[in-house]
């Protein structure tokens, strides 16, 4: 029994293009996005449970001394959201998430000055590669808000 690739997509705002992530972690990832974000004091940010990404308000990245736990946390104004380098950019995660012979086929590799590269796949070219990863087998689900909740938008540094 051969085991099924199990695909999330959707047009990501902040590259144009198509992006693809792990569907059994996507969910995950934004539940922790999505806790972070109504953290209302540094200490229930600390505090949010990670598994899926890092915490970019936890205790590695700041202490007390740095934000006292009853001091009003805003994930727009947090440093890694602010940068653009939390969460990962979604565009990269094709990379990974593709076979190499269709990122070839429907996309082009870009380098970002600070993210490093992403795979840019043109909004017009989604029938033809979705039908082929099919036909390869994988289960392909296509949900924009979620593959814009993954790459940070509207979490202040990128507007919704």
């Amino acid at each position: 029994m051969t085991t099924q690739h199990r695909l999330v997509y959707g047009h990501a705002t902040n590259h144009d293009t198509l992006a693809f992530v792990d569907a059994d972690t996507a969910t995950g990832e934004a539940a922790e996005i999505r806790a972070l974000a109504a953290a209302r004091t540094w200490g229930e940010a600390r505090q949010v449970p990670m598994t899926h990404l890092e915490n970019p308000a936890g205790p590695e990245c700041y202490d007390e001394d740095d934000h006292p736990d009853d001091e009003p946390f805003a994930i727009a104004e947090l440093g890694a959201v602010v940068e653009m380098s939390w969460p990962e950019m979604v565009a990269a995660r094709a990379l990974e998430a593709l076979p190499k012979d269709l990122q070839e086929r429907y996309g082009k590799v870009v380098l970002t000055v600070h993210d490093g590269e992403y795979l840019e796949v043109p909004v017009d070219r989604e029938a033809a590669l979705i039908a082929e990863l099919r036909e390869r087998g994988y289960a392909v689900t296509r949900d924009d808000e979620l593959i814009n909740l993954l790459d940070g938008v509207g979490l202040g540094s990128v507007p919704a």
